[in-house]
């Protein structure tokens, strides 16, 4: 039974990687809404992979290399697949190509961090950096609001602007909070932190061209807000008792 409950998870990873695949197919073929849609979904079973695995209690270091494997595919060359297909056609080869590279280059850096950490950082509620999923959704939220209000795929300074900071944030100390537990008695404000999550999705996935990019942006900049609140906090202690 123990041994067809490890299969679970990496189900879930694999599906993950196959979506990615798929998008990057859709976007070389001038399809890269419908990339963006499958991403979505990517970064879904990206949470529920590491949960589920949690849940039954049978998590593993081939799990989280093999989910790291997923991730490059999905969050880092398809990101770094859209920006060349769509934003940098007006600049020289070269230039295209590395600016292009951030995305897989930030990426699986700030990959390798998190498997160097996971299992030495005590709280897990958080961690160190924006996620590659959430970058790239972030990207793709961009995609989606400009289709929708100015019916293009935005304007390539301000996409290039955002990969930029999103990039920084990657291999940032910042810390962001993770999921939350898939569980309704971990207390409330896990409750209710989980049936927020769970409704966001809801209607991210229905009305994604209005409210995925004010999401993402919200998540990012109260993550920023609260990092800066708890280090002046800090600071000001230190310097009270210096």
């Amino acid at each position: 039974m123990i041994r067809s409950k490890k299969f679970i998870p990496n189900i879930f990873t694999l599906i993950n990687m196959f979506l990615g695949f798929i998008s990057i197919g859709l976007i070389i073929n001038d399809e890269p809404l419908k990339a963006g849609v499958l991403i979505l979904f990517a970064g879904v079973f990206d949470v529920f992979d590491g949960k589920i695995a949690r849940i039954l209690g049978i998590e593993s270091k081939f799990g989280m290399e093999l989910d790291s494997m997923a991730d490059t595919v999905s969050f880092c060359v398809v990101p770094s697949v859209l920006i060349h297909s769509l934003y940098v056609e007006n600049m020289t080869p070269l230039l295209g190509l590395l600016i292009s590279f951030m995305p897989l280059m930030f990426g699986t850096i700030r990959l390798a961090k998190y498997n160097i950490n996971h299992f030495t950082k005590v709280d897990k509620s958080y961690t160190e950096g924006l996620t590659t999923p959430i970058s790239t959704i972030c990207l793709f939220s961009y995609l989606f609001f400009s289709q929708k209000i100015y019916n293009n795929y935005g304007d390539p300074r301000i996409a290039l602007m955002l990969t930029s900071i999103l990039c920084m944030l990657m291999i940032s100390s910042i810390p962001f909070p993770k999921f939350p537990i898939i569980n309704f008695h971990s207390g409330k404000k896990n409750s209710f932190l989980l049936l927020l999550s769970i409704l966001s999705l809801v209607f991210i996935l229905l009305f994604r061209g209005y409210i995925l990019l004010p999401i993402t942006i919200l998540y990012i900049g109260s993550s920023i807000i609260n990092w800066l609140q708890r280090n002046n906090k800090r600071a000001l202690q230190t310097n009270s008792k210096s």
